[in-house]
């Protein structure tokens, strides 16, 4: 091999090497940018899933207080059906007082 083959050759080993990198530069490139457009529907779905975020924490925020009221509401309904059930239990034994005291008076 000669000189001037030996140069021709290597010119052409590095224009391939650097056509190979510039073709794999632009093809990465291309692949990894986004288009405007992709970035608008980027902003718009960022939006639309930070308003779910808060309707999400408002509809938490709204279930913890309308589960306390309901816990008390249920708390004052107990407290009142017990003192129904004494005041039952109550009238219950007069009543049993009452018979007798009227049976033993007929006697």
């Amino acid at each position: 091999m000669s000189r001037t083959e030996f140069i021709i050759t290597t010119a052409l080993v590095l224009l391939a090497a650097f056509l190979v990198g510039w073709f794999a530069s632009w093809l990465v490139h291309r692949m990894s940018r986004s288009s405007n457009a992709d970035v608008g529907q980027l902003d718009q779905m960022a939006d639309a899933l930070q308003e779910a975020e808060e309707t999400r924490d408002q509809a938490v925020t709204y279930m913890n207080e309308r589960e306390e009221e309901l816990m008390g509401q249920l708390s004052q309904t107990e407290t009142e059906l017990r003192a129904a059930i004494e005041g039952l239990q109550h009238a219950r034994h007069e009543t049993d007082e009452l018979r007798n005291y009227i049976e033993r008076a007929n006697m």
